[in-house]
């Protein structure tokens, strides 16, 4: 199958559902039905959804059956977005790190749970596992009045912190973590790594932005300044974090009115395709595969830009119909795969093959157009550009500009 290839997409980070376990505001009846239409309804589409939650996954499981019965049609990738708190205390709460799990592991789901289970949270001369049934137990022990288990698993997660030392030992000591599993920290101060601002704070700011893959921020500063586009170069961001890092933002919605609405249109948008390995790409080239903004950058003047290249009356096309990425830059192939025909296919189209080159000896014409003429017969293409427009030439080039006229 053939497809347009890396382009931008507007991808979702952070996002709750109809019964998160803190602050669920999505209301009861058709919570559900309310939460999935408003996803359907979002312009620009959203293509790619991490499913947050505060410690377990039963939310994303959930946007999964429904996406399996049919869904959310525009969305290609559902991830899950663990969201756990350090016990590091920010301006007004706590750092909170989220886990964004790769779903390509069929068993990513048996696979983190196993790796949330050896995070331990001691209190009340016990040790409490990062694990529904202990979150359960947690919020009980901390209030004893709370009989109801939903109440209790609420309140547990408020109570539980997961030690940062601790969470980079589980990490490092797991391959399938290390492998499936990118960490991204709140930016802000409210409860993210801005709001360790004391002197005493700056190393552990420092290993936790360093431990992170991804900055959950949405400011053209924090952009710039992860970017090594600030008062840190580039060479200091690898010294000291790790390299680079793409700021991404979502709309942290907990009811439905935010939901996928994150203030003044700091859409996330990632380039490449809908697939967990893109954000793993973002990761590593930040400035060219990962923008927060309205639109994504626009590095064309789309009626410069051939999106479509169509071959007619060709049976010797394997592949008539092959749409065009407007970052193009390269045709890549194998020998004789037919690099250099279609190129002088785009080059016919674009009236971008000289006179010269259409009449000389079929031997000596450097175009393989012209060279292969003889195959070619009434074969045409037609162009599509980025503005909308359509020109069509013959392959012959009878027709080129009156080229042979």
């Amino acid at each position: 199958m053939v497809n347009r290839g890396s382009e931008w997409r507007r991808w979702e980070p952070h996002i709750h559902a109809p019964g998160t376990v803190l602050n669920n505001q999505f209301g009861g009846g058709d919570a559900w039905t309310n939460y999935l239409t408003a996803l359907e309804s979002l312009s620009p589409k959203v293509e790619a959804i991490a499913v947050t939650d505060y410690y377990i996954t039963d939310t994303y499981e959930e946007v999964l059956r429904q996406h399996i019965a049919g869904r959310l049609p525009d969305v290609q990738l559902i991830f899950p977005n663990i969201e756990v708190r350090l016990d590091v205390a920010a301006r007004s709460g706590f750092v909170n790190l989220h886990l964004l799990v790769s779903p390509e592991d069929p068993d990513h789901l048996v696979e983190v749970r196993r790796i949330l289970t050896r995070l331990q949270f001691n209190a009340h001369g016990d040790r409490f596992d990062c694990t529904r049934e202990e979150l359960i137990r947690l919020g009980k022990r901390a209030d004893p009045t709370i009989k109801d288990d939903r109440a209790a698993l609420a309140h547990g997660a408020t109570q539980f912190k997961v030690n940062f030392a601790q969470l980079r030992e589980v990490f490092s000591e797991s391959d399938w973590a290390k492998k499936n599993i990118l960490i991204a920290v709140a930016g802000g101060a409210d409860d993210g790594t801005s709001g360790l601002r004391q002197a005493a704070d700056a190393t552990l700011r420092q290993e936790i932005e360093k431990f992170s893959h991804v900055i959950f921020a949405s400011s053209q500063a924090q952009r710039e300044f992860w970017l090594g586009q600030r008062a840190v170069s580039v060479d200091d961001l690898r010294a000291r974090y790790n390299g680079c890092k793409p700021c991404l933002h979502g709309s942290d919605a907990h009811d439905q009115l935010a939901t996928g609405q994150p203030n003044d249109d700091r859409f996330s948008w990632i380039k490449g395709a809908l697939t967990f390995d893109a954000l793993r790409q973002a990761c590593i080239d930040p400035a060219d595969r990962a923008y927060v903004g309205a639109e994504p950058p626009h590095r064309a003047i789309p009626s410069q830009v051939i999106s479509q290249v169509e071959i007619t009356h060709a049976s010797w096309a394997v592949t008539p119909t092959i749409p065009l990425n407007p970052g193009l830059v390269a045709i890549v192939g194998a020998r004789g795969s037919g690099k250099t025909a279609l190129t002088d296919v785009i080059a016919a189209g674009s009236d971008a093959i000289a006179w010269a080159a259409w009449n000389a000896d079929e031997n000596i014409s450097p175009s393989f157009l012209v060279r292969a003429r003889t195959l070619i017969s009434n074969a045409k293409v037609t162009l599509t550009w980025g503005g909308g427009t359509t020109i069509t030439r013959a392959l012959d080039g009878h027709d080129a500009n009156g080229a042979l006229a």
